[in-house]
């Protein structure tokens, strides 16, 4: 949901999604006019207490000496930014906001006009599109404020305090889609990392009250006669808690990664709903990574689904399996229409999708907002490195290497953070109130050392997701040439619901956000001076002329939000 309310020279543009609430400031040449920043409260209107937010950066004037676990009200230290995010409301709610500009001085601050808007959170699930992000370990400073920076000590549990906070209603979701099914209907799944015992116990009680439940699964080698760690893993899980064998389908003879993870429920004969999304069934997956299910409620795109997994289900070598998806599953034309959702399957002959994408790098006109578990493609860097007057926002596990690096830094307008900034490793200078390493350390034990990807594992793209007509793109495919010709993969295609670009902007800008932070805290690590300015706020109004210096990374983001 969009609003926007200006006064006096102040406006507001409010974007919510389900569980954020991004806020995005604007003011005239006059307005900002010794502007100290903006003081932000919020209301709910379901009977909550009414709060003035708070921030951690302070003048120093006022509080020379803060200390490190200190948070401050916006009241009286306020936010030297114009985009905000709020990532506390709750789903469903409306908020009653006002954003208070200050002025004077940090000792006499002077309030200017009160700009008020009121903003309705999206629901998680509309009837056609249920969207579910975790929290997961990337907000362990504040896990770390409100459990000490345990790990979870019952990750099997949904109701264990610390695991539902950070699978924040991905784990429920998941659970409910496979309880929903009664008797003499059936669940189809397609799943690669099949571990989390949550998971294996909702598809044994299907099994046991008369659902008809079958799994494809990775039960592969890796070339070699050797099991791979993943079929180790499953294995290991699916023994440990006696699943049975008859819902079970073992997929072997795939070229390289069977990659999905959906399901499909179907009643009465007919294909009702599908989940997919870029969760894996592990305690990683729900916990730790970031990660995303989507659920579509509507019949045509289930049946699309249950038509690849009757596929997957007979365990097709590589070639028949892509004859089946060149001819089922074709390229999208140029544009697809509009307000539709269409679906994508691999493993494919031909790697021509990436051309697809790469045009709708090209032909983006405002912004485009992309995440990157392995790393950026060659073609699609060509894309992103083209001279454009907008932002465009890479959100990858690690630091991307060779040629694609190489492009990726033409353009000062391609903003790239990386969640392996975060990594026990990455961390150069404390942070008041940071507790991440030890947080880290703790949750690397939780959740084992398997696997490459421990922070940045969502597979989607949003172009132009501020218009009337953004494109949302979804699922278990990374961006890659393998995962086109090699992978089982599945990817959602979705035009012009910005509902579903609203929530997918704001759980990227939060985790953009706070990955960005940290390399910009790391890169300040170094003198008195750039220590002094990571922790102080700037006590006059030359903070805003960045945002109003054409070009600048800032005042391209202003533009763009506001």
């Amino acid at each position: 949901m969009r609003q926007r309310a200006e006064n006096s020279g102040i406006s507001v543009h409010a974007i919510s999604g389900s569980h954020v609430v991004t806020i995005a400031m604007n003011a005239t040449e006059q307005s900002r006019r010794g502007l100290l920043g903006f003081a932000i409260r919020r209301d709910d209107h379901a009977g909550g207490r009414a709060r003035w937010l708070k921030g951690r950066k302070v003048f120093e004037s006022v509080t020379p000496a803060p200390r490190p676990d200190q948070s401050f009200s916006t009241l009286h230290h306020p936010i030297q930014s114009f985009l905000w995010g709020d990532y506390t409301p709750k789903p469903g709610h409306t908020y009653n906001y006002i954003i208070r500009p200050l002025y004077g001085t940090p000792a006499h601050l002077q309030p200017g006009p009160d700009v008020s808007i009121d903003i309705a959170l999206e629901d998680e699930d509309d009837g056609t599109h249920a969207i579910y992000f975790n929290r997961g370990a990337i907000t362990s400073q504040v896990y770390a404020e409100r459990f000490g920076n345990t790990a979870p000590p019952h990750p099997e549990d949904p109701s264990d305090s610390q695991t539902a906070w950070l699978a924040r209603g991905l784990l429920d979701a998941a659970i409910e889609f496979i309880d929903r099914a009664g008797s003499g209907e059936q669940l189809r799944a397609a799943v690669y990392e099949f571990s989390y015992e949550p998971i294996l116990e909702a598809f044994k009680r299907a099994h046991q009250r008369g659902v008809d439940v079958k799994i494809v699964y990775e039960a592969g080698d890796g070339g070699n006669g050797d099991p791979t760690s993943t079929t180790v893993a499953n294995e290991a899980a699916i023994n440990a808690f006696d699943v049975p064998d008859s819902i079970l389908v073992p997929r072997r003879h795939r070229k390289a990664i069977p990659h999905n993870k959906f399901v499909v429920w179907i009643a009465g004969g007919t294909p009702r709903e599908v989940w997919t999304g870029s969760t894996n069934f592990t305690p990683s997956g729900f916990l730790g990574q970031s990660n995303v299910g989507h659920i579509v409620r509507n019949p045509a795109t289930a049946a699309e689904f249950l038509a690849y997994w009757n596929q997957l289900a007979g365990d097709p070598q590589w070639n028949p399996l892509r004859n089946w998806v060149m001819g089922n599953s074709p390229r999208p034309a140029a544009l697809t229409p509009p307000n539709s959702t269409i679906t994508l399957f691999s493993p494919r002959k031909r790697s021509k999708m990436l051309d697809w994408y790469a045009d709708r790098i090209t032909n983006a006109e405002q912004c485009v907002m992309f995440t990157a578990a392995f790393g950026v493609n060659r073609k699609l860097a060509e894309r992103f490195a083209e001279d454009r007057d907008f932002l465009r926002f890479i959100m990858v596990e690690k630091e991307p290497r060779g040629a694609a690096a190489k492009l990726l830094r033409r353009d000062r307008d391609v903003l790239i953070a990386r969640g392996s900034t975060l990594g026990r490793d990455a961390f150069q200078r404390k942070l008041p109130g940071w507790e991440l390493d030890k947080w880290f350390h703790d949750e690397e034990h939780f959740r084992g050392t398997r696997g490459h990807i421990f922070y940045v594992h969502t597979k989607y793209m949003i172009v132009d997701p501020l218009t009337d007509d953004p494109l949302v793109f979804s699922g278990s495919a990374n961006f890659s040439t393998n995962s086109l010709l090699r992978n089982d993969e599945n990817m959602l295609l979705i035009r012009g619901n910005t509902r579903v670009a609203d929530i997918y902007l704001g759980e990227f800008d939060r985790l953009f956000r706070h990955f960005f932070f940290r390399q910009t805290a790391n890169r300040m690590h170094g003198t008195p001076a750039e220590r002094k300015r990571a922790k102080f706020l700037v006590e006059d109004d030359s903070w805003t002329d960045a945002y109003f210096t054409p070009g600048h990374f800032k005042q391209l983001r202003r533009k763009l939000f506001a």
